[in-house]
């Protein structure tokens, strides 16, 4: 696991669509059609999370779920963090929620 400087983060948002850096973190929300929707890709997400030993702060809303990853070890964010985020967009990809 390392440390990303602000451009390294910055490059690798440009193939996260919808992602941003906001303070020591990367977050996105995403929208579903309801709310089963939202809490199967939670799920889904959180055996990819596990796997990856990182877990996210994240919220759910009804259809939104709210994400927010940073490396607290390191106090930014690191290469785990663009790790589960590129997850999170395979699941999307995928559609099995």
């Amino acid at each position: 696991m390392s440390h990303l400087t602000d451009a390294q983060v910055e490059l690798q948002l440009q193939s996260l669509e919808g992602w941003r850096k906001e303070g020591n973190a990367i977050i996105k929300t995403f929208i579903f059609h309801d709310f089963v929707e939202a809490m199967s890709f939670m799920v889904q997400a959180a055996f990819r999370a596990q796997e990856l030993e990182h877990h996210p702060e994240w919220t759910n809303i009804y259809n939104e779920v709210h994400v927010r990853l940073t490396t607290n070890d390191l106090n930014g964010i690191s290469s785990h963090d663009i790790r589960l985020a590129k997850r999170m967009e395979e699941i999307l990809q995928q559609k099995t929620f």
